[in-house]
């Protein structure tokens, strides 16, 4: 089984180097921005008072050292994480649903790192039986790996692949699909984790998925919308993603994707006191200056959308 520490391996030499300079992330005032971010933080009534250093440059980072931006994107994700408890609470992954979930899907990131930097994480369903009900717990198990990441991507990275296996996509699946769970995620991928989404490459596609592209294209930013390929099989990958960083399940020298999945099981279990300490890290609208976030208005489901016919 592959190890966890292996899981997260960081960028060393010329390629740390230039994405240090690709995140405008200058050795010398890296420190300052830091600490200005802390006592912005601070100063915030409806935010926590202070947070994991790790964590807190994972967002200078995604932001490029933007302390504005960096101040907008902890702002809103302390708000999703009070807004949507489907997705930041009880998340421990040895609850049984979790632990059933992760067995019949699986979404990890695989080890190493592309030459040019770049994290490759693969997702695809084991079981044509599941049910999009179980949808807000796959949202929260892929928050949850994202949440480890923040805490430990001590370096940085270039940016994120996404490999989406649409094998087992059932027609039945469509119509199921809840327009707030998938516009809350949305929302959170896109806007509140320091997430640099490169590249999207959905394997597998069939009509069927342009059906499902549809249902999600208005939650999309037109930017993602560009980075996001289609190919009938997994063998188009090989173009895009070195061999050693693809599992031997899709023609790589990697590890089983089953291998990695259960190392970040294990993981994921050890973060288990973590995650319970961190649920009370979270916006207190009551506390922010100004007008409070209406979540009505944030999660509003646009019109043209409600209007759409799934045949």
């Amino acid at each position: 089984m592959a190890s966890a520490t292996v899981m997260l391996q960081q960028p060393s030499g010329e390629l740390w180097k230039r994405i240090k300079a690709e995140l405008n992330e200058d050795p010398n005032t890296k420190d300052q921005d830091l600490a200005a971010i802390k006592e912005w933080l601070r100063k915030q009534p409806h935010l926590p008072d202070e947070w994991e250093d790790n964590c807190l440059m994972a967002f200078l980072r995604g932001c490029n050292f933007s302390l504005e931006k960096t101040k907008r994107k902890l702002d809103l994700y302390f708000t999703m994480r009070a807004a949507c408890p489907e997705f930041f609470t009880k998340r421990d992954i040895t609850r049984p649903e979790l632990t059933d979930l992760m067995s019949r899907a699986q979404g990890p990131t695989m080890p190493g790192l592309t030459p040019n930097g770049r994290r490759v994480t693969i997702c695809r369903g084991l079981d044509k039986n599941l049910d999009t009900d179980q949808l807000n717990d796959a949202f929260k198990i892929t928050m949850m790996v994202g949440d480890v990441r923040l805490r430990e991507e001590t370096e940085g990275v270039a940016g994120d692949i996404y490999v989406l296996d649409a094998s087992i996509v059932a027609p039945s699946h469509l119509g199921r699909l809840s327009p707030s769970a998938l516009k809350k995620y949305f929302i959170c991928v896109q806007e509140a984790y320091p997430v640099k989404l490169k590249e999207v490459h959905v394997i597998n596609a069939s009509p069927l998925i342009d059906a499902l592209y549809n249902i999600i294209k208005p939650f999309l930013k037109e930017k993602m919308r560009k980075r996001i390929m289609f190919h009938k099989d997994y063998t188009a990958l090989h173009k895009y993603v070195p061999k050693e960083l693809l599992p031997c399940d899709y023609g790589g020298t990697g590890l089983p994707l089953d291998d990695i999945n259960k190392a970040w099981y294990e993981k994921l279990k050890e973060y288990r006191g973590w995650f319970k300490e961190q649920e009370s890290l979270k916006a207190n609208e009551a506390l922010r200056p100004g007008k409070p976030t209406n979540y009505d208005e944030l999660f509003g489901i646009d019109g043209s959308f409600r209007q759409l016919s799934i045949d």
